[in-house]
């Protein structure tokens, strides 16, 4: 047989063959436990093939919806059930979206965010395709004004929030309302992952490197152990200090050194200002411009109508309300909690000493030293993280029997996360768990909970549980220390166990109604509750132990940690109204905005604002909740929220903390309800009666 020479332009490695007989693993089964996602086996290539093939699938069954022969009914249309098999449609273009909408928060790269630039304008035109489709409104509005059959409370939420969905995302607009609508939301979706991206890229961008140790004074040494691990991991000497909360809110505590605080300060109260690629100035103003555009298009005066038609506050009335009543209420407070803070300054410092904003945190840890003999480090040693994480999770078996159970064989996307299987009291299984504590390169500052599965109860009635996410930036270990968590951290981890809380316990018919699927408004009741326990003294004896010698935190410290808990209370407030007012005065716009930004913010929250502000500064520009996280026209939610969270745990504290009859109450018409019925439904079931701001000011010690 002759000897042929092989051919070198078709020769294809082990490797291409191998990549050509892979399969993309979001088409096929998992084969993971509980059906979780796959991290280990997906790559970048893999979204964009899903996504695309996520879009058609829902192309084609929107087709079979609309096209179909039969009468429309609430099964054949809304619910989207195939009645041959009981099924519903399970949405391949949610499940990828999910995962990457993650990726993009907690572990992005350039390869993500260049896709994510890619896919948006493709997402939002088919979003708009479907919300457009004018066949499949007009089913849907036959089912709205004819129902085939009497309706649960539940399935009238679905239909109402459908056919509501679609007139508020034009379905009832001309042709060229329509046109003009598509170009809106595209653009809009472009410009809300920019602002996102260039506020990352700012945030990482910055660092505060020192070589001399005498610029480290007054730096307790976990702060200085994270600085210098981190410029170890920077290949660097000495310390490096970022703008990441665990090393920027230590340093901006503690350091002696004046000038490095207002370096540090002017870095972070400038992001995203400067004179380059990652200036969000005009895309703030853009973006506020586009929302109003959308709100007129549709019919409102401007956004915020838009977006409270949908809220408990029902309109900006009842919002200004809220704002003005806490003002009222807590400013005089403030006046005098801030003035504290200056004469304590003037006496160490001279009388003709003025308090910077850089200066602020400084004078304050000082105060509260001087009335409480209280700061963050002497609570740092125990609040291991480890301990916390029994606490809490052991909170949520006091409160609800539930159980966590660490699981290895579950993928993740990072080795610094944690997945756990959670038990209901029966030993049932209820949800999964994933636990992402630390900050690192390319994840967002800041914490928050999300799904990367919601939950529902099939036509057979078979409960698909959900697929819950805890992502925060807490105080890394270092070569020398655990992790050490401030209470502040320990709050936060409470804050965002709430929201997860309320992911788990789901337990409703459709996944767009359950879980943390409620207005905005209601969404923080669950989180903000759990905060309350961060200072009740019988929690803190369950898991407050030295992380050295296993010694309970002494009863001493808990009091003093007790009598501090309104320490600047009303100063905290009254920064929160700030931020409302802010956002408000963005989306109550009726007129095109071209008002300069920086100038602008300093008169929108002028009434609420106690500290000096600098020319220079700009929040707007790195406020992610109001421009791309969902909360404009809603930060005002977090104050609402606080007045129901006060409220509701005033019962607690009645019938007991830790009491199950009242957490069970709390889970069956709160925590498992979802959005099935209006918020204030579900809370009087709960409470009996409709909320007051009575309880926030008893527990703030506001008269």
């Amino acid at each position: 047989m002759p000897y042929n020479k092989p051919d070198y332009k078709t020769k294809v490695s082990m490797n291409e063959i191998k990549e050509k007989e892979r399969k993309n693993p979001f088409f096929i089964d998992y084969g993971t436990p509980h059906y979780t996602v796959p991290f280990d086996k997906i790559q970048t290539s893999d979204y964009e093939e899903a996504f695309m093939e996520g879009i058609r699938r829902d192309d084609e069954e929107i087709d079979k919806i609309v096209n179909d022969p039969e009468e429309p009914t609430f099964e054949n249309t809304i619910a989207r059930v195939d009645l041959e098999n009981g099924e519903h449609y399970y949405d391949l273009l949610d499940r990828v979206s999910n995962v990457f909408s993650c990726m993009l928060s907690a572990e992005t790269n350039d390869a993500l965010d260049a896709l994510a630039q890619k896919m948006s304008p493709i997402l939002t035109k088919h979003a708009n395709d479907v919300s457009l489709n004018k066949k499949l409104f007009e089913r849907i509005k036959h089912v709205y004004d004819h129902p085939n059959r009497e309706l649960t409370p539940e399935e009238q939420m679905l239909l109402n929030k459908s056919y509501d969905g679609f007139v508020r995302s034009g379905a009832l607009l001309d042709e060229a309302g329509k046109k003009q609508l598509r170009k809106i939301t595209e653009e809009t979706s472009i410009l809300a992952l920019q602002f996102s991206q260039n506020l990352l890229k700012e945030t990482k961008a910055y660092e505060l490197h020192i070589t001399d140790e005498k610029l480290l004074k007054g730096l307790p040494d976990t702060a200085k152990e994270a600085a210098a691990q981190t410029a170890k991991e920077k290949e660097k000497e000495g310390w490096i200090f970022t703008l990441d909360f665990p090393s920027y809110t230590p340093f901006m505590t503690y350091a002696t050194q004046r000038e490095l605080r207002k370096q540090m300060y002017m870095a972070k109260n400038t992001e995203c200002t400067h004179d380059n690629n990652e200036n969000n100035l005009e895309i703030c103003k853009r973006l506020i411009n586009l929302r109003r555009e959308m709100a007129q298009l549709l019919g409102f005066e401007n956004y915020a109508d838009y977006v409270l038609k949908h809220r408990m506050a029902s309109d900006t009335a009842h919002v200004y309300q809220l704002l003005n009543d806490l003002i009222d209420a807590y400013k005089p407070t403030a006046l005098n909690e801030v003035k504290d803070i200056e004469n304590l300054a003037h006496k160490l410092e001279g009388d003709d000493f003025e308090v910077m904003p850089w200066d602020f945190g400084y004078y304050s840890h000082k105060l509260q030293m001087e009335k409480y003999n209280l700061d963050a480090e002497m609570l740092r040693p125990y609040f291991e993280l480890s301990n916390v994480i029994k606490g809490i999770f052991g909170l949520a078996t006091r409160l609800y029997g539930i159980t966590f159970k660490p699981n290895d064989n579950i993928p993740v996307y990072h080795p610094d996360v944690k997945a756990y299987e959670v038990f209901d009291k029966d030993g049932s299984f209820l949800a999964v768990l994933y636990a992402d504590f630390h900050p690192r390169k390319g994840k967002q500052g800041g914490a928050w909970m999300t799904e990367f599965k919601g939950q529902w109860i099939d036509h057979k009635g078979n409960n698909s549980r959900p697929h819950v996410s805890l992502v925060m930036n807490f105080t890394k270990p270092t070569a020398e220390k655990p992790a050490l968590l401030t209470l502040g951290e320990v709050e936060t981890f409470l804050h965002e166990f709430g929201h997860s809380l309320h992911g788990m316990f789901a337990n409703t018919r459709f996944e767009s109604l359950s879980g943390t699927n409620v207005w905005w408004d209601f969404v923080e009741l669950p989180s903000q509750f759990m905060e309350n326990y961060s200072v009740e003294k019988d929690f803190l004896r369950t898991f407050a132990f030295h992380y050295q010698t296993g010694e309970p935190i002494p009863d001493d410290l808990i009091e003093r940690i007790v009598k501090s808990r309104n320490f600047m209370t009303a100063y905290a407030c009254l920064r929160q109204v700030s931020f409302g007012l802010l956002d408000m005065a963005y989306y109550t716009q009726k007129k095109p905005f071209n008002e300069d930004i920086i100038s602008f913010e300093k008169k929108a929250w002028e009434k609420a604002m106690l500290n000096k502000q600098l020319p220079d500064t700009c929040m707007t520009v790195q406020f992610s909740h109001i421009m791309a996280g969902g909360y404009a026209a809603g930060y005002y939610s977090y104050k609402w929220a606080e007045v129901l969270d006060a409220d509701a745990f005033s019962v607690f504290k009645k019938n007991g903390i830790f009491d199950r009859k009242t957490a069970q109450s709390f889970r069956d018409n709160i925590l498992s309800k979802g959005g099935t019925e209006h918020p204030m439904t579900l809370y009087k079931r709960f409470r009996g009666q409709e909320p007051t701001i009575k309880a926030l000011l008893e527990r703030n010690g506001i008269k």
